[in-house]
């Protein structure tokens, strides 16, 4: 029996990439899904049916269900109205899997304020809006939900020329957490991915002879996994997945300087002293996942 039988999904971003995979591995499993995609430029400018609309025939071609959305993520109605195809096509949502995304590359010197904002708008404040009405449609069903939001190591470690993409990745990050922890009392999963994908996004980011390795189907079976009953209570977790390897992003803390809080406050040399004692004992600055 396929896993996700009689589930229902939504995927922002699905016309092509990582979200076309996601989608088409969902179906396969026996979900419903709801294929959302602007259809406009990587750069988010520009709009149109024929992204969604081919990924929908495909599904279809397959056996599967699936419905094509165009909206923006950007859009508080048309957030609500990709929950509403779902529950009008099929009856209800379990999973919403935030993917939608756009660049604007540019080193911090260079970038511009509409730079920062448009980026923003549609990672962060999309995967809020699409979240919050995934949300609303969770708890009003009571049967718990799984919303997997997309991050990046951006984000998450950093990366040159991607102020405003990290800054908006570190964002979803934090949601995630947060959504995660709220989430338990109504069976609501919420988990981050950071993936290693070749597509529209990075192909002149990456070389490209790591199309094959890198390969955005080599992203989804732990996507479609974690919408999965078997993954009930995994929540509040980041991975960095890609090109057939799966990591699991955890954070430690490394004591610098510990005196009774009912002390006086160290002084800045003394605080300096510990620094430097203790620098040989931090841990090094991660680097993107290798694959």
């Amino acid at each position: 029996m396929a896993l996700l039988e009689d589930k229902v999904a939504l995927v922002t971003g699905a016309g092509g990439g990582l979200g076309r995979a996601h989608a088409l591995l969902l179906a396969q499993e026996g979900a419903a899904v709801v294929v959302n995609d602007l259809g406009g430029a990587r750069d988010g400018t520009g709009a149109g049916s024929s992204m969604a609309d081919g990924v929908v025939e495909e599904i279809k071609a397959a056996g599967g269900r699936a419905v094509a959305n165009y909206g923006s993520v950007t859009d508080p109605e048309a957030a609500r109205a990709m929950i509403t195809d779902a529950v009008s096509n099929f009856g209800k949502l379990d999973i919403a899997i935030n993917n939608a995304g756009i660049l604007r590359d540019k080193s911090f010197k260079n970038m511009t304020d509409e730079m920062w904002d448009v980026v923003i708008d549609v990672h962060l404040r999309g995967a809020y809006l699409v979240s919050k009405a995934a949300w609303d449609q969770f708890v009003a069903q009571a049967s718990g939900g799984r919303i997997i939001n997309t991050s990046s190591t951006s984000g998450l470690i950093g990366n040159f020329g991607q102020a405003n993409y990290g800054a908006a990745k570190a964002g979803i990050a934090g949601l995630t957490r947060v959504l995660a922890l709220e989430g338990v009392k109504y069976g609501i999963t919420v988990n981050t991915l950071a993936p290693a994908a070749y597509s529209r996004m990075t192909q002149d980011l990456m070389p490209a002879d790591q199309e094959e390795r890198l390969a955005p189907e080599k992203v989804s079976p732990p996507v479609v996994w974690l919408c999965t009953d078997d993954a009930k209570d995994v929540t509040g977790r980041q991975f960095t997945v890609g090109g057939n390897r799966v990591n699991l992003l955890s954070w430690q803390t490394t004591e610098i300087a510990r005196k009774d809080p009912l002390d006086e406050p160290f002084t800045v040399e003394e605080i300096g002293e510990h620094m430097r004692v203790s620098m040989e004992n931090w841990p090094r600055l991660l680097k993107p996942m290798e694959v």
